[in-house]
């Protein structure tokens, strides 16, 4: 993982947050943090935004927590209007920064888009997001269209060993033992 900053453009990039709206007026914004330790945000830089359609680099010259908030000021960014414009952008990094995972271990991003198979061999759906539920993570599969059970989305629980059977990315399938009429 780098933390040198760099200009160029990421070439695979993934959402880690998002900034919220402004705090004070000289410039600072809240973050909202998607990493499962908020804090863990600030290991991933450089941070980019697209903007008008073009990717910005965003430099962080402080950050402190308010609250239960974390909050950060922007290098050049030293005027409440200035951060106001701010506010909503999606904060995005490239994936090649992102750490190597153990066996078993999964970015939730590389399991959206796998296709779902029971172990009977019937095909669920594709996943379309990931939830955490506190206990567990949960896989939200869309239906496909001719789903016998005219289910249209379903949830299942990424319990590995228990429901979630194997997980192979470079076929973007995923096994689990799971009754197709739930």
């Amino acid at each position: 993982m780098s933390n040198q900053l760099s200009s160029h453009a990421p070439v695979s990039p993934v959402v880690m947050g998002k900034m919220g709206s402004t705090y004070g007026i000289r410039g600072w914004l809240r973050v909202f943090s998607s990493t499962e330790d908020a804090e863990s945000i600030f290991d991933y830089q450089p941070w980019f935004i697209q903007n008008k359609g073009r990717w910005q680099l965003i430099e962080i010259e402080s950050w402190k927590h308010h609250n239960q908030d974390l909050v950060i000021k922007i290098k050049d960014v030293d005027d409440r209007e200035a951060a106001n414009l701010l506010t909503n952008c999606e904060i995005i990094v490239d994936s090649a920064q992102l750490p190597e995972l153990g066996e078993g271990d999964y970015y939730w991003k590389d399991l959206i888009g796998c296709e779902v198979v029971t172990t009977a061999g019937y095909e669920l759906g594709k996943v379309t997001d990931m939830m955490e539920t506190g206990s567990n993570d949960v896989i939200v599969v869309r239906a496909t269209l001719k789903d016998a059970y005219g289910v249209k989305e379903r949830l299942i629980p990424f319990l590995t060993e228990q429901v979630v059977k194997h997980v192979d990315l470079s076929t973007h399938r995923i096994e689990v033992d799971w009754d197709p009429g739930f």
